[in-house]
């Protein structure tokens, strides 16, 4: 019978995680860490991608530290030649940063849109191109990418952040098309609403914070720790037949049609 356990195990596994410093892509880090893998943890602040070094080595972990803006092609190069240069194989990549900014698009400024796109879009296809090079070279490996649930739901305001994630899904499709035969998996996760320092602020407007709960079928927000432990599974070998997907991570918010109305009476 197949040793499924081992299957989820990641141990002699080699990983980056950009975005390492908080939310996600911490969490993912500590997730990849803790099932066995030796972690490159890399974040435009240095300072929180050391800082999550520092909690994965203090968990019997293995972690280092680089910098890298995300927005920044010569920067995702860098690291990659840096992972290279750690690592005699890189199994794992996993790349979690993104920007909203809330306008309506009429509200839009060429500046915002300009930035929006060189992280979300242009972002993930330089981490694309520089770790997917590695990945083709080596004959294997798994490309882990950062979608949300505004891929296919949204509200006004959103318009232009949504449309970035919806292109993050077709990248995946797309990347996953050219590089399948080279062993090389290409996947991204679509959270929904997730409690991290960036959305902390929720909290001081209950009325909101309880509103997109309600969109969830459990009526709460999730961990970023929930949402890493889908990273996990799609590093994994657990995933060596799942590529070209998009994993919703969403407590059912792309299922159900908003929070109940009340006129079906739910029993206990």
């Amino acid at each position: 019978m197949t040793d499924y356990r081992k299957l989820f195990d990641l141990t002699g596994k080699t990983a980056v995680v950009l975005g390492a410093a908080s939310g996600i892509g911490k969490s993912s880090a500590e997730a990849l860490a803790s099932l066995g893998a030796r972690v490159l943890c890399a974040d435009k602040s240095v300072d929180g991608a050391q800082a999550t070094v520092t909690a994965i080595r203090e968990a019997g972990g293995s972690a280092e530290a680089a910098a890298c803006d995300a927005a920044s092609a010569a920067d995702v190069v860098a690291l990659a030649k840096t992972a290279s240069q750690k690592f005699p194989r890189l199994d794992i990549a996993v790349t979690t940063p993104g920007l909203n900014i809330r306008k309506t698009i009429l509200d839009y400024t060429e500046e915002d849109l300009d930035r929006v796109i060189s992280l979300n879009i242009k972002g993930t296809v330089w981490f694309f191109q520089a770790f997917g090079r590695i990945m083709v070279e080596q004959k294997g490996g798994s490309l882990i990418a950062c979608s949300s649930v505004r891929a296919v739901t949204i509200e006004p305001g959103l318009a232009v952040y949504g449309s970035t994630k919806a292109a993050i899904g077709l990248l995946v499709q797309g990347f996953a098309s050219e590089v399948g035969r080279f062993g090389v998996r290409v996947n991204a996760i679509a959270p929904s609403i997730v409690e991290t320092a960036l959305t902390a602020p929720f909290k001081q407007r209950p009325e909101i914070y309880n509103l997109y709960a309600g969109h969830t079928v459990f009526n709460r927000w999730s961990s970023a720790d929930e949402v890493a432990t889908a990273v996990a599974y799609l590093a994994s070998d657990a995933a060596s037949y799942v590529s070209g997907s998009t994993l919703f991570v969403d407590g059912g918010w792309t299922a159900v049609d908003g929070p109940p109305t009340g006129l079906t009476q739910l029993g206990k």
